[in-house]
């Protein structure tokens, strides 16, 4: 990878044992000026991993936790009223950072999730009628419990395509759970954790993503493997065009973090579980849960070449 993503990976995974590839996807879901979805049972690192990100990064960092009785005011800020001015004042809510932790986002109402949309797709948030943007970067990273745990509700479709990947960081390895129990607490390695990419470094990077090159070839390959959710039997809707532009995207910002200005097949595959698995639904499915499975049939199905 590019030297400096290279070693912030590096300096997140001395923190974040044996999870070196849903970093390199978490940082690359960052460069791609998207948001990043963690779905995984409770402690298992999402917090240390969004934390991480933001020293290594240098930025400002803030954490809300999303539960039952949340309000959109509680995420976005409030005007107070100021009696000695006679006039309201706004108060900037946790959103107004660079990187924004919205921890366990599914314990909370459908009205409060929504609270981050406007955020999310415009980098802005409206109170009282008044646009203000948001930080830049402004970069999200939600995390989500099970819905078979207690208390959860369903992040409604629109939420979910707000978020360029969704990735799961699983169980340690055996080696890196022993790794856990001899090393120091991760509270004090976080404090160790120097920025490795400054923001002049982080924007030179993303301007370069749209000079990538994509062959006609390979826009091909992809146009199938969106054809294919949106055809084949199994699947009740595929991706939408906003979802093959978000592939896209995330592709060209893989191939450029491993130093290539071209687009390959390799690229695509690999970022498209992550990138496509929630934006897609299996027919007669509640939920989201089959859409991995779904996802890897594609690639299984569908040939780099055209036959």
């Amino acid at each position: 990878m590019l030297e400096p993503v290279a070693g912030a990976c590096e300096q997140i995974a001395s923190v974040l044992l044996g999870k070196d590839e849903q970093i390199k996807l978490a940082v690359t879901c960052l460069i791609a000026k998207g948001h990043l979805l963690i779905e995984d049972l409770p402690g298992m690192g999402k917090t240390t991993l969004s934390h991480a990100l933001a020293q290594v990064l240098g930025l400002s960092y803030n954490r809300i936790q999303f539960t039952s009785d949340l309000l959109p005011a509680d995420i976005l800020g409030i005007s107070i009223f100021n009696q000695a001015e006679s006039s309201f004042t706004f108060h900037p809510g946790p959103v107004f950072a660079q990187i924004l932790l919205a921890d366990e986002i599914n314990r909370s109402t459908p009205k409060t999730q929504s609270a981050l949309l406007e955020a999310m797709e415009e980098g802005q948030v409206t109170v009282d009628g008044e646009s203000r943007p948001l930080p830049d970067p402004f970069f999200v990273i939600a995390t989500q419990n099970p819905l078979s745990q207690a208390g959860t509700f369903h992040l409604p479709e629109s939420q979910l395509d707000r978020f360029l990947m969704r990735i799961s960081l699983g169980y340690p390895s055996s080696e890196a759970e022993r790794a856990l129990f001899l090393g120091e607490d991760s509270r004090e390695l976080l404090k160790r954790l120097k920025p490795s990419i400054s923001l002049a470094q982080l924007k030179a990077i993303r301007a370069k993503i749209p000079e990538v090159q994509t062959s006609d070839a390979l826009l091909d390959y992809l146009q199938r493997l969106v054809n294919h959710t949106r055809t084949a039997s199994g699947f009740s809707y595929g991706l939408s065009p906003r979802g093959a532009l978000a592939l896209l995207r995330a592709a060209k910002t893989w191939a450029l973090l491993h130093k290539r200005r071209y687009v390959v097949p390799e690229d695509l595959q690999k970022m498209l579980l992550p990138v496509a698995a929630h934006r897609v639904k299996g027919a007669g499915e509640q939920g989201d849960h089959q859409g991995l499975s779904l996802i890897q049939s594609t690639l299984d199905a569908v040939e780099v070449l055209a036959g």
